[in-house]
């Protein structure tokens, strides 16, 4: 098989990699723009770029995938197949009709499961036990075409966003090319996506992590894990933004917000329902730390003080 690997960010590299490796051949990488990063605001290569260079894969980066340029340079190619993961951007017909086998698309979910830009963090936000890997085929619609290949694979207990994305690339990785193969042998049955119980994973804002002390102990620790490395779980401690990353929870009352302990290794919280115990935080102009050393630096920092509060209002938001 020919095949155009679309895809830009660090997820995307195992299943590129794993197809350079095959006897596959890869013609060219299609990646996203480089993006201006740091104080210089020098354009870095994006991440599968680099992985390109060390295979000799010619890289091509448009801004538009509406142009004849590219639609030119797509038929030079004359690729057999176009598989995409997390490549960041919809293709037009003019792409997807262009390989005979068409296009496929690794997805971080079991669809029709969490559709969208963001399955693996609202996956542990909303406290699922298990997701997955699906390959599907592309269409016009965003994560709506028929599924070719699912793995499901279990969220730990503990695992984070970052950590699960690690694992469920090396997952997709796998599928991909195990896919790849079957279609080249015309060994593949597509089955349709019902619709009709899809969910839905929109892309996070900063908003999402701020942590809402109504909620349970248990559901606020699940914000925390789906929301690292970005947003963070952040609230707010005298006036201060503060980052929640690790956290353990336990049973116990108090007021939403209300800290009812700075003494051990935990800064001990109160929610709706639970405490919540955060183990590792950042205050903002700080480093991120161990809650015992947080503490012990904080002269000021005592048992029924909240956080979150709004302006001077006596409770939390």
């Amino acid at each position: 098989m020919r095949i155009l690997f679309a895809g830009t960010p660090e997820f995307a590299v195992p299943s590129f990699t794993a197809l350079c490796d095959s006897p596959h051949d890869v013609v060219a990488l299609l990646s996203r723009p480089d993006m201006p990063r740091g104080r210089s605001r020098k354009p870095v290569w994006t991440e599968t770029k680099k992985v390109a260079s060390g295979y000799g894969v010619p890289v091509f980066q448009p801004h538009d995938l509406k142009t004849p340029e590219f639609e030119e340079a797509l038929k030079a190619l004359s690729p057999d197949l176009i598989a995409v993961v997390a490549y960041g951007k919809i293709f037009p017909s003019a792409v997807l009709d262009t390989p005979p086998f068409g296009c496929v698309n690794v997805h971080a979910s079991l669809l029709p499961a969490y559709r969208g830009a963001a399955p693996i963090n609202w996956a542990i936000a909303r406290g699922e036990k298990k997701t997955g890997v699906t390959v599907m085929q592309m269409n016009e619609e965003m994560d709506t075409g028929d599924i070719l290949a699912q793995r499901e694979v279990l969220i730990g207990n503990e695992e984070t966003a970052e950590e699960l994305s690690k694992r469920l690339s090396l997952e997709g990785s796998a599928l991909l090319l195990e896919t790849v193969g079957h279609i080249a042998g015309n060994r593949i049955s597509p089955v349709k996506q019902d619709s009709a119980v899809a969910t839905y994973a929109p892309r996070i804002s900063r908003e999402d992590g701020r942590v809402q002390w109504k909620r349970s102990a248990k559901e606020i620790k699940d914000v925390a894990r789906a929301m690292t490395p970005w947003p963070c779980a952040h609230t707010t401690l005298g006036g201060k933004n503060l980052k929640i990353f690790r956290t353990v929870t336990e049973e116990g009352r108090g007021k939403p917000g209300e800290i009812i302990s700075v003494g051990g290794e935990s800064l001990d919280v109160a929610t709706g329902e639970g405490i919540l115990r955060i183990l590792s935080l950042q205050i903002e102009g700080g480093k991120k730390m161990a809650a015992s050393e947080f503490m012990r630096g904080r002269k000021d920092l005592r048992e029924g003080q909240f956080m979150g509060i709004s302006g001077n209002s006596l409770y939390p938001d």
